[in-house]
């Protein structure tokens, strides 16, 4: 698959919660291209630090306009640069990058929190624009976390919510329900995005009972081209370049979370 470098403008902005925003992209080689679990590396200064891409995960594409969609925490430097950025603003994207999801399955279960959830809102558009609804598990510390469960309407089957702090949903963290969504669910694929340790239990728990299982590793990545290795990680009997190799990755190739 090509990658293109483009100068992609901003058409828009929107706050999803207190800490994470929304930005759309004009950028039709890339959107013409991505599948759901790829990233882009985005240039969010040229001028000062930090001078470093920072990989986001697509969100979505909307290919008859041309438009990519990412959604970022902002929480450093780099995003906060990133979130004062106006519509007619141009920024250098690289992309698309990394191997996505491998869409196998009919009864698929999606199990995410944080921004993992981005790039499984795109695979779960994908995934019902082919006429399969998945069903959905999200975890967050509070109510406020859960935003994203007005975006996944109308595209998910059953969702499942748990909160550190029981705000919404059921107490705990997805491992709360989890165990009791696979025995009742039939899942033939489980999809996996967000915080390490929750990527851990989570596959665990999936691969005990025998059902395919993907994660996607988030790792800080500086060239997102598999040359920097800052992203490497261990897999089964070898180092594994979460850019390049993933970042999808069948549960059972990877031992280092």
């Amino acid at each position: 698959m090509t990658k293109y470098v483009v100068e992609a403008k901003v058409i828009g902005q929107r706050i999803l919660n207190a800490v994470t925003k929304e930005i759309d992209l004009i950028a039709p080689q890339i959107a013409a291209q991505a599948v759901p679990g790829q990233f882009v590396n985005v240039q969010v200064s040229k001028r000062t630090a930090p001078l470093l891409r920072r990989p986001l995960g697509i969100a979505g594409v909307d290919r008859e306009r041309g438009v990519i969609v990412l959604m970022y925490r902002v929480i450093g430097d780099a995003t906060k640069i990133l979130a004062d950025v106006c519509s007619g603003d141009v920024i250098s994207v690289i992309g698309p990058l990394g191997h996505g999801f491998d869409r196998t399955g009919k009864k698929p279960l999606l199990v995410g929190g944080g921004t993992g959830l981005a790039p499984l809102l795109f695979l779960a558009e994908t995934m019902a624009s082919e006429g399969i609804r998945p069903d959905v598990l999200m975890g967050g510390r509070t109510e406020d976390d859960l935003f994203w469960k007005e975006l996944y309407m109308g595209i998910a089957g059953e969702i499942g919510l748990t909160t550190d702090d029981g705000s919404l949903g059921t107490k705990g963290t997805v491992m709360a329900l989890l165990p009791g969504m696979l025995q009742a669910g039939g899942y033939d694929s489980v999809f996996v995005c967000g915080p390490a340790p929750m990527m851990k239990a989570v596959s665990g728990a999936v691969m005990e009972v025998g059902t395919p299982c993907q994660v996607s590793l988030e790792r800080y990545m500086a060239c997102g081209l598999g040359a920097c290795l800052s992203c490497s990680c261990q897999g089964v009997g070898k180092r594994i370049k979460v850019c390049k190799d993933g970042p999808v990755f069948r549960a059972e190739e990877v031992t280092e979370w």
